[in-house]
């Protein structure tokens, strides 16, 4: 059975720092294209945060998040993590870890991260992140 599984999130105070953990099981990251987050905030869109490809490492990065949060993995472990750091208050909302075999990652030639919100082949179940001011 393929699983994506979440850890991490909580209540921070802005300026503070989280980091969220996403452990694949059934799979593993050779199998996919990309993993990465998207986050869903109350009453809004889901959007794309952040994303690294498993073939080179490239990784994307939303503007709204760019220079604070830094995505990484551990093949070894299956397991992908999201350091963010410097949070804000508009940062609050429920993060998923998702993972595609034909979605691609920070590659110009394909289309981007951020379109597949709704689209991606595997996903985690959440993690709320709240960011009190």
């Amino acid at each position: 059975e393929v699983q994506l599984v979440e850890s991490g999130g909580g209540l921070v105070q802005a300026g503070g720092s989280l980091r969220l953990s996403c452990a694949a099981s059934g799979f593993t990251f050779d199998d996919v294209y990309s993993v990465g987050w998207f986050r869903q905030a109350p009453g809004k869109e889901r959007e794309g945060v952040s994303c690294i490809s498993s073939s080179d490492g490239s990784a994307w990065y939303a503007d709204s998040v760019k220079g604070r949060f830094t995505i990484s993995s551990d093949n070894a472990k299956n397991t992908v993590y999201l350091q963010m750091n410097s949070l804000k208050p508009e940062d609050t909302a429920v993060y998923y870890c998702a993972a595609d075999s034909h979605v691609r990652c920070a590659n110009s030639r394909y289309p981007p991260w951020s379109l597949f919100g709704y689209g991606m082949e595997y996903w985690g179940k959440g993690t709320l992140v709240t960011v009190s001011s």
